[in-house]
């Protein structure tokens, strides 16, 4: 079964959140529509980068590496994997958020 691991930032909150799910667009529907209580504060949130992983326990470890990075190393993460990132759009914010 595929996983997903993402990245998503708001504006509101100028906060990253990372997660694992099976549904990416889904799940961030849940979060902008306010169900998920940890991230209804930062609405609306953005999709900015998202991989496959063939199993979970694959998806949860990519997970937590990405939840102990910096801001700045998170950033430069989604840069060096940019094949991940969510569309043009999403490309310009994160050039943005570093500084470029």
């Amino acid at each position: 079964m595929i996983y997903y691991v993402y990245i998503l930032y708001s504006r509101k909150t100028s906060a990253f959140y990372k997660g694992q799910t099976r549904d990416v667009h889904s799940r961030l529907d849940r979060h902008n529509q306010g169900k998920e209580d940890y991230t209804s504060k930062g609405r609306p949130w953005t999709l900015l980068w998202y991989c496959s992983k063939e199993s979970r326990s694959g998806s949860l470890a990519l997970e937590k590496k990405l939840k102990n990075l910096s801001r700045k190393r998170l950033i430069s993460f989604m840069q060096k994997y940019e094949e991940g990132i969510a569309g043009p759009d999403e490309m310009v914010l994160l050039d943005h958020l570093s500084g470029c």
